[in-house]
């Protein structure tokens, strides 16, 4: 018997790596002679380099980067056998950079990730995936095209330093001659589990800018900057990024990557599958097994166990889901390839417990999930 093992992370417990070994282990208990193929997964936000490295046989690289207030943090990204780099672009501007005092849009900039494609550059990479969760920003990636060369004028014609979300409503002019060439030569890609636009009432500003820590009256303010942005954009360089599917997304980094690193934007784990062969790897298989920590409405779009659920499908694998909850609508993956899915818990506890305690429970319902295939199969 041949097993797929391809789990995201179970968010305060496990990386999906981790995930994926107790769940491996679970498999292991019910027939120890299954063969497992483990292939941890992520759909573009945290975990997203450490899964694709793990599955790829990838190393990391480590560099020093400024954070979302400029301060120096060490930050790590992969680099993978086929010649890519993969970021998470909350490795340098995340949002869990910051204590909760700290998260004001305002102040924050996306400088760090520009630092990142940077140094990813300076190893020769053919393309670059930037994963965009998580981040603390609402700058457009004016920061991160900054630190690649672009410059960025106020009315009167003066460069504007440090250029971050206080400073994206002065823009009125840009300059991309000294924009570093290699990024002309190299394909970027923007993986984002969201597909909200940079502006409107499902935009950059007015849907995340409260998460980061904007009030009302920030998030108005960046609302019209984010605006006032894009009509500065379509002037200087002709792009017209506003409806852009995904381009709200990291606060409008998305949209600043296709506008001045010419990127696409594509579903998160779409892309992660991609990289990590996951079809490939599904071949021969008699089961599949996912997981998340919860499991609920969202789950169906953009989120790994349906994306895994698509992909077998087209092969007959059938999957199985392992969720630390299913919460309210988690029945809609049942439309997109999952067979079934269950809860891990085995009883009333405390969250604290249940996350000190998933490593157990995942095993354990993993095991009872093979011994019901194999029953099955017989």
């Amino acid at each position: 018997m041949k097993i797929a093992i391809a789990p995201d992370s179970f968010k305060e417990s496990l990386s999906a790596p981790e995930a994926a070994e107790a769940i491996s282990a679970g498999v292991k208990d019910a027939c120890g002679e299954a063969e497992t193929v483990i292939v941890p997964l992520a759909d573009g936000g945290e975990g997203t380099v450490e899964a694709v490295v793990t599955a790829t046989g990838g190393r990391l690289a480590t560099t020093a980067v400024p954070d979302p207030l400029g301060r120096p943090v060490e930050a790590a990204y992969g680099l993978l056998e086929d010649g890519a780099a993969i970021i998470e672009m909350a490795a340098a501007s995340g949002l869990d950079l910051l204590s909760r005092d700290e998260r004001n849009p305002m102040l924050t900039s996306t400088r760090g990730t520009g630092a990142l494609i940077r140094s990813a550059l300076d190893e020769g990479v053919a393309s670059i995936i930037v994963g965009v969760g998580g981040s603390a920003t609402v700058d457009c990636g004016i920061g991160m095209a900054a630190e690649l060369g672009v410059e960025f004028f106020d009315s009167s014609g003066k460069a504007i330093a440090n250029p971050g979300g206080a400073e994206l409503g002065t823009v009125a002019g840009i300059s991309t001659d000294h924009l570093d060439r290699r990024v002309e030569r190299t394909q970027f890609t923007v993986a984002s589990d969201v597909t909200n636009p940079l502006v409107g009432p499902d935009g950059a500003a007015r849907v995340y800018a409260p998460q980061k820590g904007a009030d009302g009256d920030m998030t108005a303010h960046l609302e019209w900057a984010v605006e006032h942005f894009a009509e500065v954009l379509r002037r200087e360089l002709g792009l017209d990024v506003t409806t852009l599917p995904g381009g709200g997304a990291a606060g409008g980094l998305a949209a600043g990557l296709v506008a001045f690193a010419g990127a696409r934007i594509r579903s998160g784990i779409e892309t992660v599958i991609e990289a990590v062969d996951l079809e490939s790897k599904l071949e021969g298989c008699d089961l599949a097994i996912t997981g998340e920590g919860k499991a609920d409405d969202q789950s169906a779009f953009g989120k790994t166990p349906a994306g895994v659920g698509a992909l077998a499908k087209r092969y007959a694998v059938p999957v199985v889901v392992l969720a630390g909850k299913l919460a309210e609508g988690y029945r809609e993956l049942y439309r997109h390839g999952i067979t079934a899915a269950f809860s891990i818990s085995d009883g009333p506890m405390e969250t604290d417990e249940a996350f000190r305690e998933t490593p157990r429970l995942l095993r354990q319902t993993a095991e009872s999930v093979v011994r019901l295939h194999m029953n099955g199969v017989e």
